[in-house]
């Protein structure tokens, strides 16, 4: 029998994504499901971009450029504007969401056996984005006790060799919903003008920023301007994430010419995706306002109603809109499924995402969990309470 790749074998499974069969048979089996294990908003889409495809013109769906068109470029310099950022449409490559823009990125500047540094936990798929390029993560442990702010430049420092091409960094952070501030990111640049690594910055919930915070982009450091590489996406910004429509944003030229072969390779974004991205950029800043005052209500709900339950121990995020929680229990990954499959609170139970997958070192985040907060008010109250019986069921 033909074999598969080591490659192929060594891919993570999505901790967001493993337990989605025994989600499916409880629902068969008559049980609710809460969902607070996937970042999918229940926010309406805009209308804007909605009507852009019911409404279009279109007589043949044809290929897009590999980029991007370059109107939907130039819309999109002139919103980054708006947030300080002062790019071209030349410094962008529209790509099929943030994923294929990671993928991408991590091609045109890693060699296999490189090694990319990423303050842990982290998104899970920065795992197997790296897997698939044959690049080596290295992890650097922030703690739940400090709410997983960036860990010290020393414990960078020691990690660098000369097979170290770039740091990555989610900001605001997804598992953790911490948002760097500016001291933070200035200490960054210097460590990879140091060492002369790229610096990428996964962007994509930069609207998403409580308690006044500001978000602090990478783009907008002087002095950067041939390290920095942006992520972004429309996947969350506009709660459109079935359009698969993200980009990378890069004043490096060197970089955005490697990146656009690969974009070339895949042809090119999906037409329609592309045209309801462009249309969602008309958005008004009231609907923005609007999320983010739900948002911020929804996180302080989720976090006084956590802090009632005894041994769970959770990081207050200032965006994006997960947190990560400490339980009480030794295997979250077994809690989780055993939530789900032999669990239920008058047929009704919660799906959440073991923290585990979000790290690559060993052991760590085995108490942990991500909760996503895209469920209204009522509904989390609803699933912690759910949470509670079954931690004290499951302890039992």
């Amino acid at each position: 029998m033909p074999s598969i790749s080591s490659k192929g074998n060594a891919m993570p499974q999505s901790p967001i994504r493993k337990l989605v069969p025994y989600a499916e048979a409880a629902k068969k089996n008559g049980t609710k499901v809460y969902h607070l294990n996937i970042g999918q908003p229940d926010i309406k889409t805009p209308k804007v971009a909605l009507d852009a495809v019911k409404n279009n013109t279109f007589e043949v769906l044809s290929y897009a450029r590999s980029e991007g068109s370059e109107k939907y470029r130039i819309k999109l310099a002139n919103y980054y504007a708006k947030n300080d950022i002062h790019v071209t449409a030349n410094n962008i490559i529209a790509t099929t969401g943030g994923s294929e823009a990671l993928l991408f990125s991590i091609g045109s500047i890693t060699d296999p056996g490189d090694e990319i540094i990423i303050p842990e936990p982290f998104y899970a798929n920065y795992n197997g984005f790296s897997t698939a390029s044959g690049v080596k993560v290295v992890p650097v442990i922030s703690k739940i006790e400090n709410n997983f702010a960036l860990p010290a430049i020393e414990d960078f420092e020691k990690l660098i060799t000369p097979k170290t091409k770039a740091i990555l960094i989610c900001n605001p952070g997804n598992p953790t919903g911490y948002l760097y501030s500016k001291e933070e990111i200035e200490k960054l640049k210097q460590i990879v003008l140091k060492h002369d690594l790229f610096l990428i910055a996964d962007e994509v919930y930069r609207e998403f920023t409580y308690d006044g915070e500001k978000h602090n982009s990478i783009m907008t450091l002087e002095g950067l301007e041939q390290n920095a590489i942006m992520i972004d996406s429309v996947s969350k910004r506009y709660s459109m994430c079935g359009a698969r429509i993200g980009c990378i944003v890069s004043k490096n030229e060197e970089f955005i010419n490697t990146a656009i072969k690969f974009a070339q390779a895949r042809l090119s974004p999906p037409t329609y995706a592309l045209l309801a991205s462009e249309a969602a950029l008309d958005t008004p800043q009231s609907y923005f306002d609007e999320v983010i005052e739900e948002y911020e209500d929804r996180r302080n709900t989720l976090i006084t109603e956590l802090q009632k339950i005894n041994g769970v121990k959770v990081a207050n995020p200032k965006g994006a809109f997960y947190c990560v929680a400490e339980l009480p229990v030794n295997d979250t990954d077994d809690f989780a499924q055993w939530i789900l499959e032999k669990f239920n609170d008058n047929n009704e139970t919660v799906m959440v995402a073991p923290a585990s997958g979000f790290y690559s070192t060993e052991g760590e985040g085995k108490n942990q969990v991500r909760i996503a907060y895209v469920l209204n008010k009522v509904d989390l109250k609803r699933s912690v309470k759910i949470l509670k019986t079954a931690l004290e069921q499951y302890n039992s």
